[in-house]
């Protein structure tokens, strides 16, 4: 019988055979992997409808919340700081795509416009088949299952 390790977490046995990867050398390839699909999916959508790929990513985050948000809530979800969040959604509250409510005390309530549902409404179709194109179909369901846990994990 082994003793466990110092840290008390156990590392997974690996099969006979197999090394597992330098971890550096594992983290460049996500990196690269998420930067290569992030590109080629923003140039697909985002781009084509006149958006930046924030722009994209706080109208889907919001379309998925039924349309308004808290604004920290949407901002703890994209892990973006107060500053930044701010920004983006007052350059989209110029364009017409999301209004910022007072909801008492400092809550501020980020609601998608008649603009900006029609916006992510117009987009979605292209956003769903560019993520299948570029990432999804590329990997068996098996692969899927596997990498949405270890994602969820991280």
């Amino acid at each position: 019988m082994s003793t466990p390790p110092a840290d008390g977490v156990s590392e997974p046995d690996e099969p006979l055979g197999r090394t597992a990867p330098d971890p550096v050398d594992l983290w460049s390839s996500f990196k690269r992997a998420h930067e290569l699909v992030r590109a080629r999916v923003i140039a697909d959508t985002a781009e084509a409808a006149g958006l930046s790929e924030p722009d994209l990513t706080i109208l889907v985050n919001l379309g998925k919340a039924g349309g308004s948000l808290r604004q920290s809530e949407l901002a703890a979800s994209l892990g973006w700081d107060r500053t930044r969040i701010s920004h983006q959604l007052t350059r989209m509250g110029k364009r017409g795509l999301v209004a910022r409510e007072r909801a008492g005390g400092t809550s501020v309530t980020v609601t998608l416009t008649d603009t900006g549902r029609q916006t992510i409404t117009a987009v979605q179709p292209g956003l769903y088949a560019a993520v299948r194109r570029h990432f999804t179909d590329k990997l068996s369901a098996r692969e899927i299952e596997t990498l949405s846990s270890v994602l969820r994990r991280l």
